[in-house]
């Protein structure tokens, strides 16, 4: 019986392999918009053959393929995220936690024109100061 991981590759046109199915669950199970560093240092105890190349590499294929998105919000680091569907991204100016925050609509990515323009990726970032960073520090806002 395929898992839940295993199908959402193979619908995406990736081959499943241990390091793929391993990269996936975690960026599934994880909502904190990790970078690619982060999923490293959190898998590699349990794979010590894993390397951050194949990190790397795994991440480009699934933004690629779509089966994840790449997130540019952080001026230093690429953030990742599993969640596909259509939603916005803040970042704290404080503490540099990333957030999804639902959207009414987005243009779709493969069927838009805009001004005859083709869209092909829609990212749209918030950046201010979260709830916690707020309360403890009331003059940033």
């Amino acid at each position: 019986m395929k898992t839940p991981i295993v199908e959402r590759l193979q619908a995406h046109g990736i081959k499943p392999s241990v390091q793929r199915i391993a990269i996936m669950e975690y960026l599934m199970g994880n909502y904190t918009h990790p970078t690619a560093d982060t999923i490293f240092n959190n898998l590699y105890p349990l794979m010590p053959t894993l390397s951050k190349t194949t990190v790397y590499n795994t991440l480009k294929l699934l933004a690629q393929q779509g089966a994840i998105s790449e997130i540019s919000i952080d001026e230093k680091n690429l953030r990742y995220d599993a969640d596909i569907s259509s939603h916005a991204h803040f970042r704290c100016k404080h503490c540099g936690s990333l957030f999804d925050l639902p959207v009414k609509r987005l243009p779709s990515v493969a069927t838009e024109k805009i001004d005859g323009f083709v869209i092909t990726d829609t990212q749209l970032y918030y950046k201010g100061y979260c709830k916690k960073c707020k309360t403890k520090a009331p003059a940033l806002c």
